[in-house]
């Protein structure tokens, strides 16, 4: 990769639950392919489930677009998950640990947002940009 070169997007479908493996799987070959360190592999991997399985579980349907990210020493995946759901009501409330409206644990969201670099929503679109912690 030269010094700030933005590889093509990889377009994941998420509309039944395999979706959720192959979309773990491209984050696993990506971070592989970056060479980020295994704890840093796991956090993206981590991120790009939970993400997907939201988008699966309470949209139905959606898609992620990866995106690799390289600028001088700064290197990132950028995932980018769009659905066609009925949104989040309160994006505040959901990013709280314990917050859920599933009867789940809660945890999805909050974690992605410890994992990443940065998060945020606009309308039906999530946008979330993946870097090293040591590339800060």
């Amino acid at each position: 990769m030269n010094s700030q070169q933005a590889d093509q997007i990889l377009v994941i479908p998420i509309q039944k639950e395999d979706d959720i493996i192959i979309a773990r799987s491209t984050a696993r070959e990506l971070s592989q392919l970056m060479q980020f360190k295994s704890a840093n592999q796991a956090r993206i991997l981590t991120a790009a489930s939970e993400l997907a399985r939201n988008t699966y579980c309470y949209a139905g349907d959606g898609h992620f677009q990866f995106q690799t990210i390289q600028k001088q020493i700064k290197k990132g995946i950028r995932i980018i998950a769009i659905d066609s759901g009925p949104g989040i009501q309160n994006i505040h409330l959901a990013m709280k640990q314990g917050f859920t409206t599933s009867g789940s644990l809660g945890a999805g969201l909050p974690a992605v947002k410890n994992l990443c670099v940065s998060i945020f929503f606009i309308m039906n679109l999530t946008n979330v940009f993946l870097k090293t912690r040591n590339s800060l």
